[in-house]
């Protein structure tokens, strides 16, 4: 089924070269289905004068060449594109990855804090991680990092009030009702519950993040021993 999508959007000019394709003020699953399927259409329209892509969780930032195409034009474009856009993605379009992750002890040293915080065990807690599937809404904050959502209320928790100055890579962690995953060693502020040996991204690869905006992810408890196995400590 189709659906127009034209009557919810804003077209914002960013700088000299850019354009803002906004779905509402709000964030929702339904605003951000229109965002990748924009970003899919445009990808696959190549056409000339329009460069990077950055979706976000309602929002595109479409860059362009003016010399090439002009703001009016590429509004009257994407005009067209969204009339007869399907936001909805079949279930065989989705990508499902499954991430292995080692929880608590010096992996997820704020295991013990979303726990105890909602008055569950650490494997109650793990459990209500494990046992939802994530879409991916957005890549950002460091390349490759993947924002999640959403977590189940019964361990949604506040960032830390002092963030880190380093989280080591393949930290996972909660920060309100959003769960994500560090490429890299960087500093942050999330309350890390586990972390997972899978590379998340790589400048030499095509493309370079493992997960893109639309894809889901579920999360599978490991042990320390599968863990070290998969890193070859």
């Amino acid at each position: 089924m189709k659906t127009n999508l034209y009557f919810s959007v804003r077209y914002l000019p960013f700088g000299d070269n850019a354009l803002v394709v906004e779905f509402g003020r709000t964030i929702s699953l339904a605003a951000n289905q229109k965002v990748v399927a924009l970003n899919d259409a445009l990808k696959k329209a190549a056409i000339e004068g329009v460069g990077e892509l950055v979706p976000t969780y309602r929002s595109l930032l479409v860059c362009y060449d003016p010399l090439k195409i002009d703001f009016e034009q590429l509004v009257s474009t994407i005009k067209d594109l969204l009339e007869s856009l399907n936001a909805t993605r079949t279930q065989k379009d989705v990508r499902k990855i499954v991430v292995p992750v080692v929880y608590g002890k010096e992996y997820g040293p704020d295991l013990s804090h979303v726990a105890e915080t909602h008055g569950l065990t650490e494997e109650e807690a793990i459990k209500k991680h494990t046992g939802t599937e994530y879409r991916v809404y957005m890549i950002g904050f460091v390349a490759g990092f993947p924002y999640l959502g959403e977590v189940a209320d019964e361990i949604a928790t506040p960032r830390l009030e002092t963030p880190r100055l380093k989280v080591p890579a393949g930290s996972v962690g909660i920060a309100g009702k959003q769960t994500g995953i560090y490429p890299r060693e960087a500093p942050g502020g999330w309350r890390i519950i586990g972390r997972t040996a899978i590379k998340l991204f790589d400048p030499k690869l095509e493309p370079p993040a493992l997960l893109n905006p639309g894809d889901t992810v579920r999360f599978r408890s490991v042990s320390e021993e599968e863990y070290l196995s998969s890193t070859g400590e």
